[in-house]
């Protein structure tokens, strides 16, 4: 993977807009919020369970899988907090990942927030800062066989289907993506 822009320590604290959303690295501080949204029966079933039982597990599944990422290569998991109401609504990031050869595109929202075209609008912003502010060449996405809405989401974004795929430590077959 070559990145147009090495990594800069700025980038852990850069704000991203859209029209109704704000998006900013996760930080330690969001723990409780990442605690609720990785426990939703919703994120369990299509995205697996990472074992986050506390806010202090939450907080140090950041420390030690968001932040190094962002060290590492500028960009990662970020946290989507909508303009009006300042409500954090979900997550979406690109994801150095073990067994894909190329950084992959990841979201997840809150129940009550899907539907609306948040994830949409969050992970085009997210793919867009990939590819143009880092020089991404190309991103990927997976996704389970019965998650139709991110299949669809994926599309959207102009994602294309092109294996069936496993990863470490996931015996389940998940569906790959990859732009053109």
């Amino acid at each position: 993977m070559s990145l147009k822009n090495q990594p800069d320590p700025q980038n852990a604290d850069k704000l991203y807009e859209t029209e109704r959303l704000i998006i900013r690295p996760m930080s330690v501080e969001d723990g409780a919020f990442i605690l609720d949204l990785y426990n939703r029966p919703e994120f369990i079933k299509y995205i697996g369970d990472r074992n986050l039982k506390t806010v202090s597990d939450a907080e140090n599944y950041i420390r030690n899988r968001f932040l190094p990422q962002f060290e590492k290569l500028g960009f990662g998991n970020y946290l989507i907090i909508t303009k009006e109401g300042h409500q954090k609504i979900g997550g979406v990031g690109i994801f150095e990942r073990e067994g894909l050869d190329i950084v992959d595109i990841g979201f997840s929202l809150l129940d009550e927030f899907t539907g609306k075209g948040y994830a949409y609008e969050a992970a085009l912003k997210v793919k867009s800062i990939g590819m143009n502010d880092f020089g991404l060449q190309k991103i990927s996405a997976i996704t389970t066989k019965d998650n139709f809405s991110s299949q669809k989401l994926i599309e959207k974004l102009g994602l294309r289907f092109q294996k069936f795929v496993h990863i470490p430590d996931d015996p389940e077959e998940l569906m790959y993506y990859e732009t053109g």
